[in-house]
């Protein structure tokens, strides 16, 4: 019986500058997210990837500018999706729509949202969640307008908005309880609720 021919090995499909740098971003992400950028090393992303250090040192220059890279795609990310839903609409109607997809956001891109939030400790998420609010805020000061309360003090409660939704999502992906249109529902419940007994001048009750 004549032996076998030892099975042939696949050809490793070579690819272009451009798919190897989409390569190199998504598997980086991955990494990312699992142990932040402290905990994951040149080495691992290469090896993940399959290709040599000086590869990925080709296209990115290391590994601080290929995390840069993957923050700047997230925040874009995000940010499109909350800015899409902003457009008509009744403010509780954008309010509703601006939570569901920061929601959405979290539940499509989980990667991504661990990322940007392990980035807190350098202020990427702070500054990310500051321009959600920025976002928030010019709905929040139509309605103060037209309430006839002063615009300006729409700022604070657009922060806290997006604060209470932010960390509500952080709950959510952790605890994989509820549905995120109930989820959705029960924030905007609390805002919607707490700003239309809005107090135009409000004080403290106590003193100190």
């Amino acid at each position: 019986m004549p032996p076998r021919a030892a099975p042939r090995r696949a050809r490793r499909v070579r690819m272009t500058g451009a798919e190897r740098r989409e390569q190199l971003i998504d598997v980086a992400r991955g990494l990312f997210a699992e142990k932040g950028i402290d905990g994951t090393s040149v080495e691992e992303i290469a090896a993940a990837a399959e290709v040599s250090k000086p590869v990925l040192y080709e296209h990115f220059g290391g590994k601080d500018a290929l995390y840069a890279v993957v923050v700047d795609r997230e925040v874009t990310t995000l940010l499109d999706a909350i800015e899409a839903t902003l457009t008509e609409g009744r403010p509780r109607e954008l309010l509703e729509q601006a939570t569901l997809a920061f929601l959405g956001y979290i539940e499509g891109h989980t990667d991504g949202f661990k990322i940007l939030a392990r980035g807190s400790a350098s202020g990427e998420y702070a500054t990310l969640l500051g321009d959600v609010a920025a976002r928030v805020d010019r709905v929040l000061r139509a309605e103060f307008a037209r309430r006839g309360y002063d615009p300006k003090q729409a700022q604070p409660y657009a922060q806290a908005l997006v604060g209470m939704v932010a960390w509500t999502g952080q709950w959510w992906l952790d605890s994989g309880r509820g549905r995120k249109a109930e989820v959705a529902a029960h924030l905007v419940n609390l805002a919607w609720n707490g700003l239309h007994g809005l107090d135009p001048r409000p004080g403290l009750v106590t003193r100190g």
